[in-house]
């Protein structure tokens, strides 16, 4: 299995949230989708501009076109909102010929919408920086959706294909932890997710218990 350093993205596009979790150093990257967007007040692009100026990694931001045609001139406007913008494209044959194209041209790219170990295979094919799998749509439909980032890391492995997995569609710390152990590139985490991440109640237990001895001894 391939090793890298482990990256976290942040699945949002709430700038306060940004800054914060990237205030804590836990943000490689961001990744955003139309829903997340609808979310914020604001323009779309405008959003994207002042995200890409709070990060440094790469920021996702998604096409909604679903012809060929559409795809391309909405990521080249996309790519020209900063340099690190990757362009999320859907998991379609429309969109895997995108991907070729933005890959030969050097706009990054980001394979949105996975959900099998072949569509996966496909878009490292095309040529993909990140393929997303949504690990938690699978679940809810009582399919072990870790099984498929297991089954693509294997994949990737054989034929050290460049393509980096981001596990998507997070719903628990323990998808973070499983994505870890499994050794994915990425995984992007919402907002309240990552909060999660720092808590724990022995925690707590500890300081609560040290904050009292101190009171005790110092009044």
């Amino acid at each position: 299995m391939r090793r890298r350093s482990v990256k976290f993205f942040i699945d949002t596009a709430n700038i306060d949230q940004i800054k914060d979790a990237n205030d804590m150093g836990m943000v490689d990257g961001v990744t955003t989708n139309p829903s997340l967007i609808a979310k914020e007040d604001g323009e779309f692009k405008q959003i994207i501009a002042q995200i890409c100026k709070i990060v440094e990694g790469p920021v996702s931001a998604e096409v909604i076109s679903l012809d060929y045609e559409g795809m391309i001139k909405e990521a080249i406007d996309l790519a020209g909102i900063a340099d690190n913008i990757a362009v999320k494209i859907p998991m379609t044959i429309p969109g895997l010929k995108a991907v070729k194209y933005l890959t030969a041209e050097g706009i990054k790219t980001n394979v949105t919408l996975v959900f099998s170990a072949l569509q996966a295979l496909m878009a490292a094919k095309a040529g993909a920086t990140f393929v997303s799998p949504f690990v938690g749509r699978l679940d809810d439909l009582a399919q072990e959706g870790m099984g498929l980032i297991e089954e693509i890391a294997q994949i990737y492995a054989n034929y050290d294909f460049d393509a980096q997995i981001i596990v998507a569609s997070v719903r628990s710390p323990l998808h973070v932890l499983d994505s870890a152990l499994l050794g994915a590139d990425i995984a992007t985490i919402p907002y309240d997710i990552l909060k999660k991440l720092a808590s724990h109640h022995m925690t707590d237990k500890g300081i609560d218990a040290f904050m009292a001895d101190w009171k005790k001894k110092n009044g």
